[in-house]
């Protein structure tokens, strides 16, 4: 058992909170019980989610998305009033950490995409340094890429480009990153991997023949959270386990 604020304090000092504007706040969002026995982690704090850490016993849910964000209604009716509803019922903890886990340098979203396909990290740039620039394990052709992508995030991507291209330097950001397409190709990548797609990156990528690749928005970011309950775990020696929703987007 630990105490919930010990948990926050370390969270906040380790994933560096202050250093970034996000757009949803980070630590606590809905309040449980001050004493914590068991983590559910999560990519979403989705209903499945919430359900799944009552039936696991959890106390205390730890997820990438959490449920209050800059662009959404204040209002807590429908699906938010149920999932708030579920937390309170349990008296379960909500803890949710946005851009400072994808931009964590060893459990971060973008750090464990790299581990999990054996990139070469060579500089972060960008706002919040979420842009990733290294190269790839070896060599290789943009479609076989494309077949270790699917591979390994189990979700066929969304690729633009010659198959036949050869691809060893690339950038990457997790999850809904296509907006720093240009960023990368500015940075003379051969290609660049996020989450999701937008019309406009399919003309970018037939006109400067930079590849683009959308790999899932869940699939990219499904290790960071995973490792960030790990290293709780090491620390604190809570117990930890991981609740994967199946999510195609």
């Amino acid at each position: 058992m630990i105490q919930r604020q010990d948990l926050l304090n370390w969270l906040h000092t380790e994933l560096a909170v202050a250093a970034f504007q996000d757009y949803a706040p980070n630590g606590l969002q809905v309040e449980g019980n001050a004493a914590i026995r068991k983590i559910l982690c999560a990519v979403t704090a989705s209903r499945a989610a919430i359900e799944a850490a009552i039936a696991a016993g959890a106390d205390t849910l730890l997820v990438h998305h959490g449920m209050f964000w800059k662009s959404e209604p204040a209002t807590i009716v429908g699906w938010k009033k149920e999932r708030i509803r579920l937390l309170l019922a349990h008296d379960m903890n909500l803890l949710a950490y946005h851009l400072p886990l994808d931009a964590h340098p060893e459990w971060g979203n973008n750090a464990q995409l790299a581990r999990f396909l054996g990139w070469q990290c060579d500089t972060v740039t960008g706002e919040g340094n979420l842009l990733w620039l290294g190269r790839t394990r070896q060599p290789q052709t943009l479609a076989e890429l494309t077949q270790e992508l699917s591979a390994v995030l189990r979700r066929e991507p969304l690729t633009v480009g010659d198959a036949a291209q050869n691809i060893e330097r690339i950038a990457w950001c997790s999850g809904g990153a296509q907006g720093f397409f240009q960023a990368a190709i500015d940075a003379g990548v051969q290609a660049f991997i996020t989450g999701e797609a937008s019309e406009a990156q399919y003309h970018l990528a037939q006109e400067t023949g930079t590849a683009f690749i959308a790999a899932g928005h869940h699939a990219t970011e499904r290790y960071g959270v995973q490792a960030l309950a790990a290293a709780v775990n090491r620390h604190f020696g809570i117990e930890t386990v991981f609740f994967d929703q199946d999510n195609p987007v």
